[in-house]
């Protein structure tokens, strides 16, 4: 288990330039504990092997309750979220995801590479959205692009 000290996050740092606000992209490593929920287990060890490249740690849920239960005691510093997680209301979760954790970065995943999805999952509070079938071109940009500020 990991423990609470190593996922927590801490946005702003101190080096010899000076403070790193949350607002300019952290180097890898830099960016704390990831959370990622899917309960597709087929792709969920190569998310994980990609999101192991820029976090410190990943902790994989396949479940709402654990989402929640993890998101609180581990001070994650990102979530990666599948909105087919809470069968039928993806975008409910998103948005109660974005009420508990206002300052929790927030990507999206979907098979549903309609537009309006893409939307909507923005809209509900979503940072970023990511196709499943584009995670491995797309994923790693797409948390960067999150983590200086810009969502995509």
């Amino acid at each position: 288990m990991l423990t609470r000290s190593r996922c927590k996050v801490h946005w702003k740092t101190q080096d010899a330039t000076g403070w790193r606000t949350r607002n300019e992209e952290m180097p890898a490593k830099e960016r704390g504990c990831a959370l990622l929920a899917d309960r597709h287990l087929g792709l969920v060890e190569g998310v994980r092997g990609l999101l192991e490249t820029e976090f410190e740690a990943v902790v994989v849920v396949g479940d709402e309750v654990s989402l929640f239960e993890s998101a609180r005691q581990l001070h994650v510093a990102m979530a990666v979220v599948d909105l087919s997680l809470r069968r039928g209301d993806g975008l409910g979760l998103i948005r109660r995801i974005r009420s508990r954790f206002p300052q929790l970065k927030l990507v999206a995943l979907s098979v549903h590479d309609e537009e309006n999805v893409e939307l909507a999952a923005i809209e509900a509070g979503a940072d970023g959205f990511v196709l499943k079938r584009s995670i491995a071109t797309d994923l790693l940009p797409t948390i960067d692009a999150v983590f200086a500020g810009s969502a995509m």
